[in-house]
C-alpha cells in the first residue's frame, strides 16, 4: 500500500512524476481491444504497446493490464505478459488484480457519502465514533483521511512479516497502533499511515449499520456498473484472475505469499479489472455520486496548520506537472502493484495494474501514457548524507557477494533475508559487478522509521534499492528492483 515506499502505498504513495522510457521491442502477448479503440492514433496505441512490452521486459513483472481514459470514456484496453507463469495463461484485461491504496479512494469516497447525508463531519473528533484513540479529542477525520492525524502506520514495510500471516482484526490493527504515542501533534505534518484508513473503515460501519465491504457494494460499486469487484482482504483472488509475484532482488519470479484475513482492511482490500477502475475515475471526472462541493472536497489539498502544503486530498495525491491538474494514487499489496493517474482538465486518465510487488513497471507504463494525454515535466534527486549512502552501498557489494552482516538488521528483516533470498540477490546482481554510481534520490519518513531511497549504476544497468532504518539504526527493509530506464545519479 506504498510508492516504492510506499507497499501499503504497499497499501503506497508516490509522488506522480515523468520519466523518459526505452523504446526497445520485446516479444509479449497483447490482447482485447476494444471498438473504441480507435479514438486514439495509431502511433498512440503503437507507442503504448512499445513501452509497456519495454518497461515489463527490463522490469521482470509478469504482467500488466491497462486502460486509457480520453474524453472521458474508455478509449483503450491492454493486456500484457502472463498473468500465471505454472502453468502458464497470457493476461486478459477482464482479469481482476489487487490495486492495494487505490482502494483508499473509495474509503474516503464513503465517508464523505455518509458526510454529505448529514451523519458526521470532517472536523469532528475521532473520539466521537471510535473511542480510547491516543488525543483522539484532537485527531479529526479530515486528519485520517489527508494522513495527518500523527497515528503511526502499521505496514511501510515492502514486503509480508512474519506477523501478517497470521489473521487479525481491525480492532487489533487499532489497539496496537493507534493507542501508542502519535508520531507527531495532529494537522502539524503529512506522513502516511495504513492506520489511518483502518479506523476510517470502522467509522464507516458505526454510521452505516453494515460491513464497509457492503456499504462500498451498495452505494458506489453497484450505482456505478462496477461488477469485478472483490476483497482480497478475505480471500484470494479466484482462478480466473491474476497471480501475485515477488523477487529477491534480480532474482527469479515466485508467487507471493497472502496477508492472512484482516490486514488489509479499509486501507487496501480491493481488487478490480483495470477497466472497473476506469469507470471509477470518470465518476470522478463527471463527479456521479457526490454533490460538486464534495467533490471538491475530495480532490482538493488538505494544508497543514502552518498553512504549508501536502500535495495530498483526501486519499488522492494532488498536484501540477507541466501546468496540468493531477489526481494519482499508486498501490501495492503482497504481490500486485497499481497506478491510477487521472487528468481531470483534459478529461482523461490511465490505470496500469500489474502482478510482481516492489515494482515500478505499473508507474512507469502510467506515467508514459499520462505524458501521451498531457505532456509534463520530470523528477528531480534529494541529496542525501554520503555516510549512510556508503553503508547502503557496502551492503550491495556485500549481497553481491551473498553474504549480509545480520547484525545490522532488525528481526522482521532477517526473516526476510532467507538462505533463498541471498542466493537468489547473489545470483542475480553479481553478473552486474561493482557499481559505477551511488546515490540517495529519496528521503521520506514513515511508521517511526525513516525511509532513503538509492540510485545504484553499473555498467548497462541500474537498480533502486529501498531502506526503512528504525530509530536504533537496525535496518527493517533492505529492498533491490530494477531502476527506471536512463536512471542515473546526478554529476
Amino acid at each position: 500500500m506504498r510508492p516504492l515506499a510506499r507497499r501499503f502505498a504497499r497499501l503506497t504513495v508516490r509522488r506522480w512524476s515523468v520519466t523518459v522510457i526505452a523504446a526497445t521491442v520485446v516479444p509479449v502477448i497483447v490482447v482485447g481491444q476494444t471498438p473504441s479503440d480507435t479514438v486514439l492514433s495509431a502511433a498512440t496505441r503503437a507507442a503504448i504497446d512499445s513501452a509497456a512490452r519495454s518497461i515489463l521486459a527490463a522490469n521482470g513483472a509478469p504482467s500488466a493490464s491497462v486502460a486509457v481514459v480520453a474524453g472521458g470514456r474508455i478509449v483503450y484496453r491492454q493486456a500484457y505478459g502472463s498473468a500465471r507463469l505454472a502453468p502458464p495463461a497470457a493476461a486478459q484485461p477482464d482479469m481482476r488484480y489487487a490495486v492495494g491504496s487505490v482502494s483508499k479512494q473509495f474509503t474516503a469516497a464513503a465517508v464523505l457519502l455518509l458526510a454529505q447525508e448529514g451523519k458526521l463531519s470532517l472536523s469532528d473528533p475521532v473520539s466521537r465514533y471510535v473511542p480510547g484513540l491516543t488525543r483522539g479529542d484532537e485527531v479529526t477525520v479530515r486528519e485520517l483521511l489527508s494522513h495527518t492525524s500523527g497515528y503511526q502506520d502499521y505496514w511501510p514495510q515492502d514486503y509480508v512479516m512474519p506477523s501478517m500471516l497470521i489473521p487479525t482484526t481491525a480492532d487489533q490493527i487499532i489497539t496496537g497502533w493507534a493507542k501508542k504515542p502519535l508520531d507527531f501533534d495532529p494537522g502539524t505534518q503529512w506522513q502516511y499511515s495504513n492506520t489511518n484508513y483502518v479506523i476510517a473503515g470502522r467509522i464507516i460501519e458505526k454510521l452505516a449499520g453494515m460491513p464497509l465491504m457492503q456499504f462500498l457494494q451498495t452505494r458506489i460499486f453497484a450505482p456505478l456498473g462496477m461488477q469485478s469487484i472483490a476483497d482480497v482482504n478475505a480471500s484470494r483472488l479466484g482462478e480466473t484472475d491474476a497471480i501475485g509475484y515477488y523477487r529477491h532482488a534480480m532474482g527469479p519470479p515466485r508467487p507471493a505469499p497472502k496477508e492472512a484475513a484482516g490486514w488489509l482492511f479499509a486501507a487496501g482490500e480491493l481488487a478490480m479489472t483495470a477497466t472497473d477502475l476506469a469507470q471509477w475515475d470518470i465518476s470522478i471526472i463527471d463527479r456521479r455520486l457526490l454533490s460538486p462541493a464534495w467533490y471538491d472536497t475530495l480532490t482538493a489539498e488538505v494544508k497543514l496548520k502552518n498553512g504549508g502544503d501536502t500535495q495530498y486530498a483526501l486519499g488522492i495525491v494532488v498536484g501540477h506537472e507541466g501546468g496540468h491538474r493531477v489526481w494519482e494514487h499508486s498501490g501495492e499489496v503482497s504481490g500486485f502493484t497499481s497506478e491510477n493517474i487521472v487528468l481531470p482538465d483534459e478529461r482523461a486518465a490511465v490505470v496500469v495494474l500489474t502482478n510482481q510487488d516492489a515494482n515500478n513497471a505499473a508507474s512507469q507504463i502510467g506515467q508514459f501514457v499520462a505524458r501521451r494525454l498531457a505532456p509534463a515535466g520530470s523528477t528531480q534527486m534529494v541529496p542525501g548524507d554520503d555516510r549512510v549512502a556508503a553503508s547502503a552501498r557496502t551492503i550491495l557489494t556485500e549481497l553481491q557477494q551473498g553474504r549480509l552482516q545480520r547484525a545490522l538488521f532488525t528481526d522482521n528483516a532477517n526473516a526476510y533475508f532467507t538462505d533463498e533470498a541471498i542466493h537468489d540477490y547473489a545470483s542475480s546482481l553479481a553478473p552486474f559487478g561493482a557499481p559505477r554510481q551511488f546515490c540517495q534520490v529519496a528521503r521520506d519518513e514513515r511508521g517511526g522509521m525513516v525511509f532513503r531511497g538509492f540510485t545504484a549504476v553499473f555498467a548497462g544497468h541500474a537498480v533502486t534499492v529501498s531502506t526503512y532504518q528504525m530509530a536504533d539504526g537496525k535496518l527493517e527493509q533492505y529492498l533491490v528492483v530494477p531502476a527506471r530506464a536512463g536512471a542515473s545519479c546526478p554529476s
